[in-house]
């Protein structure tokens, strides 16, 4: 294969980026002048004039083809939808927003022809707010703690996969999808490229701190049973020391005159016991809920209309 024969896959979740597709898309065509490529726009349920202007650009553009789902199935499953129809020996996922820069992607792609199957990007910005950099943090550790899945912090949903790893992603079929889990999963021979991320080109993020939470629970659940496994450890030791507790006031009620109840110990140790109990009920109802949505085995989209040739 020459250095530039090969078809390389753009995959593009949108959630109304009508305001920056066709910025986006000067600078894609500006960085990848003399490669083939084709541009999947992933349209996750859009509510401004997003899907129409991807159809425009279609008929334009024979190398746009939208991919339009029937409704918002939230960031990762659209990005699940785009690999799974994506035909190119080598894909880039990236947001349509410019903060991922798209003149990086030739960079990328000469990693990937130096071996690496996986090229991912990790985010360098020291704009970012201190809380902001300091939550992610400590997700990323939570994350290499519970889930046993080594995320480098800062890593973005921009990177280069190659088609094997993109064959393995697409044979999961996972409804609380975590790519960045996945893709560190996968394993295959990875590796990381830093950027700048530039000011968001319009508009304003959908990704609400309800969605990020629901992201990192997602991630921390999905790859490891060590948080139900915490959860049992800690039971133990709270049996333990209730049971040491409990030979106490045996033995002050059997030896000694102390045996007057105080309202403050009962009160906090019901209070420290019930709170406990009620964390791990959370944990495991975590994992029910999670093994009662995968045994329906709901697709994770529906694709209303597609405009590509697989």
């Amino acid at each position: 294969m020459g250095e530039n024969d090969f078809l390389l896959s753009v995959v593009v979740p949108c959630h109304n980026e009508a305001a920056n597709i066709v910025e986006f898309m000067a600078a894609c065509r500006a960085a990848l002048q003399g490669h083939r490529v084709e541009y999947l726009f992933v349209d996750d349920g859009s509510t401004d004039g997003t899907r129409a202007l991807l159809e425009r650009l279609h008929r334009e553009d024979p190398q746009v083809k939208p991919v339009i789902l029937s409704r918002n199935f939230g960031h990762q499953q659209a990005l699940k939808a785009g690999l799974d129809h994506a035909a190119g020996d080598c894909v880039v996922s990236l947001d349509g927003d410019l903060q991922h820069p798209p003149a990086l992607i030739p960079r990328l792609i000469q990693e990937w022809q130096a071996g690496h199957e996986v090229v991912y990007t990790v985010r360098r910005d020291r704009r970012t707010p201190f809380i902001k950099r300091a939550t992610s943090r400590l997700f990323y550790a939570m994350a290499r703690r519970l889930a046993a899945v080594d995320i480098r912090p800062g890593t973005a949903d921009f990177r280069l996969l190659d088609r094997a790893v993109v064959e393995v992603l697409r044979g999961c079929g996972e409804q609380h999808l975590f790519m960045r889990g996945m893709v560190v999963w996968a394993g295959f021979n990875q590796k990381a490229v830093e950027y700048e991320p530039a000011p968001r080109h319009a508009g304003r993020s959908s990704y609400s701190v309800r969605k990020m939470a629901g992201l990192a629970l997602a991630g921390i659940t999905s790859f490891s049973i060590r948080p139900l496994r915490i959860a049992t450890v800690l039971g133990l030791c709270i049996a333990t020391l209730a049971a040491l507790y409990g030979c106490y006031v045996l033995y002050a009620f059997l030896f000694t005159d102390r045996v007057v109840a105080g309202w403050t110990s009962t009160t906090a140790s019901v209070l420290l016991i019930g709170g406990i109990q009620l964390v791990m009920l959370g944990v495991l109802g975590e994992y029910v809920g999670k093994s009662f949505i995968e045994v329906k085995k709901r697709p994770g989209y529906i694709i209303r209309k597609k405009y590509t040739d697989r």
